[in-house]
């Protein structure tokens, strides 16, 4: 079996999960790591069993003998230039959420990748959570009928240092955006997976705990889906002390709503045998609090899984779990967000 050669390009907190996920797959290789600021890149390189090969130019690092596939970890607003460099070098691309800020970046990284003939892949791992994966598989089963309402709720906590601290976070041009684009499109990106593609959306944004900072730390919306099902977002980075996310479905034959990776309530009008085992076996599980109040107090382990997914495709040509065009629908819907909030109009997707 070929290994394969796996570079990260951004250094910061979120490549450290993606370099530990990629240790523990069969066949990878971690083989190069690239940033701006060099000891960033070598502090991450010495923290890892092989120390990898350290860059500080991208299309140095991307000429890299053994390079395969290349993980894409900066700012949010500047993951479209390296990734395009990368596919353009014939390399696969996994792109940290979201995958890009606006959807014309989103649209321009697709096509580049298509072009290429390389893979595209958009890190969302919430998806490959049990609960969750449970929640989906119970969609498609039917049990929840039809599906009439999905709510989802982000209330989580920022310090002012967290915006303070420098660099891109609460900015336009490289956040994007502020609770929903950050932290709330994991549970944008599972609304979408589990209740269908929305059709339109009517939003509430505002900046209500922080200071000196671009984007909303607070936000509400409501969704008409395509399937005619209505939905609800909340997202927050000015609840304190923060407290877990939150998604649940509603249907005309079943309701269930899972906190983090506890299933609360898992309710069908026709039971099953395996419910009752299925909410002792998702009772009392989350133990970090998923970034609620500290953007570091995660897992790797869900990353691992998507990233397994991706190797696997590589492998055997199987589609992708979450490929650019899933990838690109959080992003929509946020941004669609975004322009209700601005004009106080219901807004269409495409």
């Amino acid at each position: 079996m070929k290994r394969i050669g796996f570079g990260i390009i951004g250094c910061g907190m979120i490549a450290s999960f993606h370099a530990k996920a990629l240790m523990e797959i069969e066949g990878v290789d971690v083989v190069a790591l690239q940033s701006r600021r060099r000891e960033r890149a070598e502090a991450l390189a010495q923290s890892l069993p092989q120390p990898p090969a350290v860059y500080t130019d991208v299309e140095a690092m991307l000429r890299l003998p053994g390079l395969d596939v290349v993980c894409i970890c900066t700012a949010s607003g500047a993951h479209l230039e390296p990734a395009m460099a990368a596919a353009r070098a014939g390399k696969h691309v996994i792109v940290e959420k979201p995958l890009e800020v606006t959807l014309e970046r989103c649209d321009a990284l697709i096509e580049t990748c298509r072009q290429a003939g390389v893979r595209l892949g958009a890190i969302f791992p919430s998806r490959f959570a049990d609960a969750n994966r449970a929640l989906k598989e119970a969609v498609s089963l039917g049990r929840f009928g039809r599906l009439t309402m999905g709510v989802t709720a982000c209330p989580w906590w920022r310090t002012q240092a967290y915006y303070d601290e420098g660099g891109w976070k609460g900015t336009l041009a490289l956040d994007g955006g502020g609770a929903l684009m950050n932290q709330a499109i994991h549970n944008v990106d599972l609304l979408l997976w589990l209740m269908g593609d929305a059709a339109s959306v009517m939003a509430m944004t505002a900046t209500l705990a922080h200071e000196r900072i671009e984007v909303e730390d607070t936000a509400a919306a409501c969704v008409q889906f395509q399937s005619g099902a209505l939905g609800i977002i909340q997202a927050a980075t000015s609840a304190y002390p923060g407290w877990p996310k939150t998604i649940a479905l509603h249907g005309d034959r079943g309701s269930a709503l899972v906190e983090q990776e506890d299933v609360l309530r898992w309710d069908f009008a026709e039971p099953r045998p395996e419910d009752e085992a299925l909410r002792a076996r998702f009772a009392h599980k989350a133990e970090a609090s998923g970034g609620a109040s500290h953007p570091a107090a995660i897992s790797h382990e869900y990353h691992r899984r998507q990233l397994e997914d991706f190797v696997q495709s590589l492998r055997t040509g199987k589609p992708l779990a979450v490929d650019g065009a899933e990838g690109r629908k959080a992003v929509a819907l946020i941004v669609a967000i975004y322009e209700s909030a601005r004009t106080g109009q219901r807004v269409a997707l495409a």
